[in-house]
């Protein structure tokens, strides 16, 4: 027997295992009535029935469904009247578990107005009813420990949409991202946790779609506990949660962590005249801070109860029912934001993750920045935070691309970033260090292209960062000029070794291993097509064969991943001489040689890491002892750097690892 003073959760639930079938539906204090809006199919012109709820708990609208009416598949809306509200819009339940169709902005009647008397239901979505019963078998997470951890950041979509080995008709899809062809890829390339771009339930904006394009990487999201229907190899509903999960568990059978990128800190909705699609016409006041800090005009309030229920009931549910190991947290200083609008770091919404058992338990990181005030807020995020660092990403890009930068700072960064991330009881790995993002150039245009080519993307290259901190070696784009050609792989092999031998938690930017180019596009958000896909017919082998051998070097030498913080009994620097830092030579601008010597302990022997970014030969007088060469960026037909008498003379930038004979 349901009790009826006590609400069940939130959304359409399927009743299983004889509990009942319940619609629960947060309307606001001045809503007068709510339907919940039933559908024949998922056709357009579909016949709508409607189904009155009952308003059990002042803002709490819901019913017990009698047995049959709602079944697996079912498509469904909501209606709400009222003052503030408009019953002609059939709105979305964010609490869906799928959905179905897609925002045909270019044939619906305004859907921005409140007033405004147009039907949008033959044009909007439709949630769809889901039996979310999975046969997980013996999944296991493979619960990587952090100072193991390396991320692929990749897109669902494009990883697989010109791979030769996956079915056609799986690529772009969950099925066609597990199939054993790209996995193999992903166990060779050494990574242990893939972080997808996001896959919850999204929809392009109007303005996307009036140029003909589209939001490819998702991040405009709809429903927060729904994949993305775009993302499915044919099935909907249930069938679409069903290749996810498998997607999650095929994953974890290779090792592979799953860590998804959530957008929790805006909506679909746009502006205060955006369009009303779900959140703004369930409750116009109980969604939104009254001032934005996202730069999408609708930023989200986790001081409000609503807000904050759905967002903990997004996280518990994929960690619960998908299996997932983490979340990257997209703007995640919106999130902590309190009534104030300042961020806390023990605020609403970090206390009620910090406190959950079983979100608490999951890698949590944070993109630790917006665009409001006081927004950026990196290594202020409490433990077991980790954090993207983005001061990591352009200092290492300012020493091995000549620009002016003090030697010491560039130590800290490769060494775990203490200056940031040492207070409070964090560790190296708190670091989310990476070189590149889905934000900006790839590795490749990183290398070959000073200023930005974002013209496809309809904003005539205004959008998108110009502070890249690239540099093209002379030539603006694709060359057929032999030494810049190879003085740009011997680039891309520097800030690859740096990423993967430095302290903290590396992230490679997936299809960087491939050699994969945007063609200079930096903002490439809304292309979905050959210029955001990876290009397996250009496969770049020798970059990812080195990319094998570095995480390979990293996984194998607990120098390169320690837990704790490096102390002078763990770490010696010196210069090129072979002498002690200077604290001169520590604030030289100009400076371009180190040695860093990693102390290994009784089961394992010391490491030398020499880094040369001066475009003149060097001679580095290495410390005492036999050395023997393990790696070096050097390219195969590079003259082979050789240690003569204990100097070892690198004739191009480079870095090299040594082991202690």
């Amino acid at each position: 027997m349901t009790n009826p003073d006590v609400s069940p959760p939130f959304g359409l639930r399927l009743g299983t295992d004889g509990s009942p079938t319940t619609i629960a539906v947060p309307a606001g204090p001045q809503s007068a009535s709510v339907d919940l809006c039933l559908f024949t199919s998922g056709d357009p012109d579909a016949t709508e029935t409607h189904v009155p709820l009952t308003n059990r708990l002042g803002a709490s609208w819901w019913e017990v469904l009698p047995p049959g009416l709602v079944t697996d598949g079912t498509h469904y809306g909501i209606r709400v009247s009222g003052d503030g509200h408009n019953e002609a819009k059939l709105l979305q339940d964010p609490w869906a578990l799928a959905y179905s169709g897609s925002v045909d902005w270019l044939s619906q009647p305004g859907v921005h107005s409140y007033p405004d008397p147009g039907d949008n239901a033959p044009f909007t979505m439709r949630g769809v009813a889901v039996d979310g019963r999975f046969d997980w078998g013996a999944d296991a997470r493979p619960n990587t420990p952090w100072t193991d951890t390396v991320i692929y950041e990749v897109h669902v979509k494009g990883a697989t949409m010109t791979h030769p080995h996956v079915p056609e008709e799986l690529r772009g899809t969950y099925a066609g991202f597990c199939h054993p062809a790209f996995v193999a890829h992903l166990v060779g390339l050494g990574v242990t946790a893939v972080e997808l771009l996001p896959i919850h339930q999204n929809v392009p904006e109007e303005r996307l779609a009036r140029l003909g394009l589209t939001n490819y990487w998702g991040y405009n999201t709809l429903g927060f506990l729904a994949p993305h229907n775009g993302y499915g190899s044919g099935g909907s509903g249930s069938a679409l949660v069903r290749e996810c999960k498998g997607m999650v568990k095929l994953l974890h059978e290779a090792g592979i962590e799953v860590i998804l990128d959530v957008v929790y800190n805006h909506t679909c909705e746009a502006g205060p005249d955006g369009p009303m699609l779900a959140y703004r016409g369930l409750d116009p006041y109980g969604w939104y801070r009254p001032h934005d800090t996202t730069g999408c005009g609708n930023s989200v309030d986790t001081t409000q109860q609503l807000a904050l229920t759905l967002i903990m009931d997004s996280l518990r549910y994929w960690v619960e029912e998908f299996h997932i190991d983490g979340f990257r947290f997209d703007l995640a200083t919106t999130l902590g934001r309190g009534r104030d609008g300042q961020f806390d770091a023990q605020g609403a919404f970090i206390n009620a993750v910090a406190q959950d058992p079983v979100l608490s338990k999951v890698k949590l990181i944070a993109e630790a920045w917006d665009v409001g005030p006081g927004g950026y807020q990196v290594g202020s995020f409490p433990a077991p935070w980790a954090e993207w660092n983005d001061r990591y990403r352009d200092l290492v890009r300012d020493h091995w691309h000549n620009q002016p930068r003090p030697l010491g700072a560039f130590a800290r960064r490769i060494t775990g970033n203490p200056d940031l991330f040492a207070a409070f009881g964090r560790r190296p790995w708190s670091s989310v260090n990476f070189v590149t993002a889905h934000d900006g150039f790839c590795l490749r245009d990183l290398v070959s292209y000073d200023v930005k080519h974002n013209e496809g993307n309809g904003e005539a290259n205004h959008d998108g960062s110009g502070d890249n901190r690239s540099w093209n070696h002379g030539v603006e784009g694709e060359t057929l000029d032999p030494l810049i050609a190879s003085a740009r792989r011997r680039t891309q092999r520097n800030l690859l070794a740096t990423l993967m031998l430095s302290q903290g938690t590396p992230m490679l930017l997936g299809g960087d291993e491939l050699g994969r180019t945007q063609h200079g596009n930096n903002n490439a958000y809304c292309i979905d097509n050959e210029t955001s896909w990876f290009d397996w017919a250009s496969v770049d082998t020798p970059l990812t064969e080195f990319v094998r051998e570095l995480t390979d070097l990293r996984r194998s030498s607990v120098v390169f991943r320690q837990r704790d913080w490096l102390a002078e009994d763990d770490a010696q620097w010196f210069s090129p001489s072979g002498e002690p830092m200077t604290i001169a030579q520590w604030d030289d601008p100009e400076g371009c040689g180190l040695q860093l010597l990693l102390l290994g302990t009784s089961d394992e022997q010391d490491r030398l890491v020499v880094l040369h970014e001066g475009d003149e030969p060097e001679a580095f007088t290495l410390p005492k002892g036999e050395w023997i060469t393990v790696l070096t960026t050097a390219l195969r037909d590079d003259p082979a750097p050789e240690i003569a008498d204990g100097v070892f003379c690198p004739v191009y930038p480079c870095v090299a690892v040594f082991v202690r004979a």
